[in-house]
Parts: C-alpha cells; structure tokens; sequence
C-alpha cells in the first residue's frame, strides 16, 4: 500500500503559486490606435489582457464613430445632416435618426440656455469665414449680412415626440463642429464598456470622455492646453467617468491688419470674438462639455461661469488674453478639480 500523507499545507502552495501566475499574465496591457474623423485625429485606448478582444472592441468604437460621421458632418454633402440643411425651408418637419435627433435636440436646449449664444443654425456663417482663413483676407460684407439672416436657432424647431426637425428659412445650414466630436466621444466609450473594457479613454482632438483610469491609477491626467498651443501644459486635471472639451482660438483664427479674428463665430452678431480665449469644461457628459466649452468661449468668463452654475458635477477654467497675450485673465469655477503635474 502507498504510505498515507497530507496534501494541505502543499496543496495550498501550489494554488498560491498558480494565482499568483494568473494574476501576473492577467495584468491589462495597453492597446490604443488613431483614425481621422469628423476633421480630427480620433484616439481609442483601452486596458485589457486579450489583444484580440481588445484589436475588436476599438474596431467596433471606430465604427461607432464612422457611423456618427456619415450622418452629423457638414462637409460631406451626402450626410444626413447637410441633406436637411439642403432642404431648406422645409415645407414640413423632417423625420430624424435618433443620432441626429439627440444632438440637435441638445443643441436647442444649449441654445436657450445660452440665450443664443451657441447655435447650430451658425453654418453660412462658419462657411464664409472658413474660406476667409483660408484666403487670408475678409469675408465680403454683402455675403455677410446674406448668410447672417439665415442664422438664429429659432429657425430650427426640433419635435421631441415626433423626433423630426423643421427648418424656417431657406439657405439654412447647420453645423455640428461645436458638439457632435463630444457625443461621438460618448457613444464610442459606451460602446467599449459595453463589451467590458471600463478602462477605456476616446479623445477627438480637444475632447475626451473617459471611463475607469489605467490600473494603479486614480484618473486619466490629462493637461490643458495653454494660450500658446506651442507650450507646455502647466496645468491638468485628473478624470474618472468624466468628460472634459477645451475650445479655443490658438490653431484658428486669421489676422487681419493686425486685428486677430478667432474661428468662434457670435451667432448673435455674426462676428468673430477678438483677442484670446481657452476654455476648458469638465463635466459628466462630452456632448454638454463640448456645447459649453464654446457657449462660454461666446458669453465671456463671467456670463460663462453663471452657465455652469446649476449644473451638477461640471466646472470650468478659462484663460483670457489680449490679441498681443498681454492682460492675461484666469478663471475658474469654484471646485474646479485641477491637479499638479
């Protein structure tokens, strides 16, 4: 007969010995990729220990983020966006999908709490100054005062039982740039989290919307940019759930016999806003920080932080400057939850 003997103490060795194996093979790695969409670099990062499910769940946010291109641009023609624009006046509401629906719904409720100062209807104006940039001169003053009477959001009415959009005047164009980036955010970091990647940041250019941090982390650092996008960040904010959108004029504007105009359009006057602006605003969701980040940028430091005031978890830093980056302004809502580098 085989002498009898304890497996106990040895077999609870080998279990140890085994976890702690698994533990170490099954620490998340790293994987990100970038595409271009909707005019900027759209990066995609997750944390995970099966490269093919991870390789997947990205394929699948990119393709969220297609989809949403295909109907919000206003560049392409085909869009489902530029054929409402197109159909300008409408004689009768148009039926929407619920990815345009949800964008310009939220767009008109940014509308009037801005008190027009974001607005979606803005694109024959955004149209004439994207080709004085270009052009390095002044849009013509007649084609100005054109396109300017075809703005206002109440132009736009958007049904939210019906899901459908009527546009009132003819020449209507919308434009999306100031908040579909931010929802496109969203939607791709849902749908990362939907097949199990919490750890999980999308960041469109100057938005993000990031879900649980990397491992060992307390939050995503992420740096702000400064007036000067040549420099370095000197300030960062820690996110966890969170969204955060800066809007400014660094990368975009065009100087005229000195005079700076910003690619922010006032859709009250029609008129760029003059000197330097950075505005960056953290709150739950990328598609309300992407619409406030502009709003703000438009109302200015105080009236932009009265916007933000009632809204729960969103906080705002706002860096103002003359057109030389003299007089240098700093602001922030009180809490705002910036960290040291």
């Amino acid at each position: 007969m085989f002498p009898k003997f304890s497996y106990g103490g040895f077999g609870v060795l080998i279990a140890a010995l085994l976890l702690a194996r698994f533990s170490a093979a099954a620490e998340p790695e790293r994987f990100s990729q970038t595409q271009p969409h909707m005019g900027v670099e759209f990066e995609v990062i997750v944390y995970a220990v099966d490269d093919s499910a991870a390789k997947n769940a990205i394929a699948a946010a990119f393709q969220r983020i297609a989809e949403l291109d295909k109907k919000l641009s206003d560049y392409s023609l085909t869009s489902e966006l530029s054929l409402l624009s197109g159909a300008s006046p409408t004689a009768e509401p148009v039926k929407l999908s619920d990815d345009l629906f949800t964008v310009l719904h939220a767009a008109q409720l940014m509308a009037v709490e801005s008190d027009g100062a974001f607005d979606v209807t803005i694109g024959p104006l955004t149209k004439l100054w994207r080709r004085a940039r270009r052009q390095k001169e002044l849009p013509d003053a007649e084609l100005l005062k054109q396109a300017f009477a075809a703005v206002g959001h109440r132009n736009l009415v958007v049904d939210s039982r019906a899901t459908t959009a009527l546009l009132k005047k003819p020449g209507m164009r919308l434009d999306l740039g100031a908040i579909a980036k931010g929802f496109a955010a969203d939607e791709a970091l849902a749908v990362l989290q939907k097949q199990g990647f919490k750890q999980a940041l999308v960041r469109a250019s100057g938005d993000i919307a990031a879900g649980e941090p990397p491992p060992q982390e307390s939050g995503w650092k992420v740096g702000l940019a400064p007036l000067n996008p040549d420099d370095p960040p000197t300030v960062f904010v820690s996110l966890r759930n969170q969204a955060v959108s800066t809007s400014g004029e660094a990368r975009q504007h065009l100087v005229v016999n000195g005079k700076r105009y910003s690619h922010l359009i006032d859709p009250r006057t029609g008129q760029p806003t003059t000197g330097r602006t950075s505005v960056t605003v953290i709150g739950p969701r990328g598609i309300d920080t992407d619409s406030l980040d502009s709003a703000i940028a438009i109302l200015g430091p105080e009236k932009g932080l009265k916007l933000i005031a009632g809204r729960k978890d969103t906080h705002a830093y706002i860096v103002t400057a003359d057109d030389d980056g003299g007089n240098v302004r700093t602001l922030m809502s009180p809490g705002f939850p910036h960290v040291q580098d």
